[in-house]
């Protein structure tokens, strides 16, 4: 298995992490709630994207749904940042 991607909230675009995990990998991404620091897991299984939070496992059925996810929950990088 491949070791995941490691990132913070808004260090790659949106593309950029689709991109990852459609080759296979687990974007794992650092998240700041109200102090506090979360880890989301992204990653796709051939057929459908998920979104894992700590308190919820988001599915997306296309990867339009999940690039949608990826901006507007803030993991990605904003639109102006990444030229997307």
């Amino acid at each position: 298995m491949v070791d995941p991607l490691r990132i913070d909230a808004g260090d790659l675009g949106a593309d950029a992490i689709l991109e990852a995990i459609e080759d296979g990998r687990r974007v794992v991404v650092t998240t700041t709630t109200l102090g506090d620091e979360h880890e989301i897991t992204l990653r796709y299984d051939g057929s459908v994207y998920y979104c894992d939070t700590p308190t919820r496992l988001h599915r997306h059925e296309s990867a339009r749904e999940m690039r949608t996810c990826i901006r507007n929950m803030g993991y990605g990088a904003s639109s102006t940042a990444d030229g997307t």
